[in-house]
């Protein structure tokens, strides 16, 4: 006896899922990805996901590249950069009273980063009013490797950001400090720096969540070393560690 299997077509909002399904594996794959590789992913048999390509393709969504290779297009890029935009928009309205809040509690300028490229650029900050205080300007940019808001931005990147920021580095055991230092602030969940990015400033910095747990930014405070015993330290940390939760959960964080 023979059994007859129907095949029922999806229907819309199965297709978008689907469609979502193959770019999202994609997007965590942070590279090309055959046909098969694709299908074993999100468990859709390769007839399939060559018609999810074909269209999403002909959109600019993704693109081919070499023999069978399968990456991210401009169009989903420029979406990429859109949302980021918007993001960050929305990110300082919200960021700004607690940083402001941040400041008195610990009468040093605080600081909000983002990542650009290999760098972090400063889009706000709240000036200390100690006499003696850490002063800056928005659009400051830094290194990824160097200080306390940047390192709590690198520490929770991609291992491909990670690797491209080594490979600007000249020595091997360079590197290797910098892996452990990063290592270190993901395991406490902020950083720490001593006149690194620059001479005499203390800083601590901890990073910026949205709703899907993806890093969006960094939120830090700097002063001058002097100042930074370790009570003052310890209490510095936890008010940068609640502040950069406040924002997070502004931001959408669960």
């Amino acid at each position: 006896m023979s059994t007859n299997v129907e095949v029922r077509p999806m229907n819309g909002t199965q297709t978008l899922s689907r469609a979502l399904d193959i770019l999202f594996a994609m997007a965590e794959a942070d590279g090309a990805l055959s046909v098969s590789d694709i299908a074993q992913k999100v468990s859709i048999p390769e007839s399939s996901i060559y018609r999810f390509l074909q269209t999403l393709e002909q959109n600019g969504i993704v693109e081919r590249r070499g023999k069978g290779q399968i990456v991210l297009g401009m169009r989903i890029l420029d979406l990429a950069r859109s949302l980021s935009q918007q993001v960050h928009r929305e990110l300082v309205p919200f960021a700004l009273p607690i940083m402001e809040t941040l400041t008195t509690a610990t009468n040093e300028t605080s600081l909000l980063f983002i990542r650009s490229g290999i760098n972090a650029i400063c889009i706000q900050n709240v000036k200390s009013r100690a006499l003696i205080q850490y002063s800056t300007e928005n659009g400051r940019i830094l290194p990824l490797h160097l200080g306390a808001s940047s390192k709590a931005i690198l520490a929770y990147e991609t291992e491909k950001v990670i690797e491209t920021v080594t490979e600007k580095l000249s020595k091997e055991a360079d590197c290797e400090a910098l892996l452990q230092d990063l290592k270190k602030i993901r395991e406490q969940g902020y950083a720490l720096s001593h006149g690194e990015a620059d001479q005499d400033v203390f800083a601590i910095g901890a990073p910026v969540f949205d709703s899907r747990g993806s890093l969006i930014a960094s939120v830090s405070i700097a002063g001058p070393k002097y100042r930074f015993d370790e009570q003052l330290k310890l209490k510095s940390i936890q008010a940068v560690m609640d502040a950069a939760e406040n924002i997070s959960r502004k931001m959408g964080k669960q």
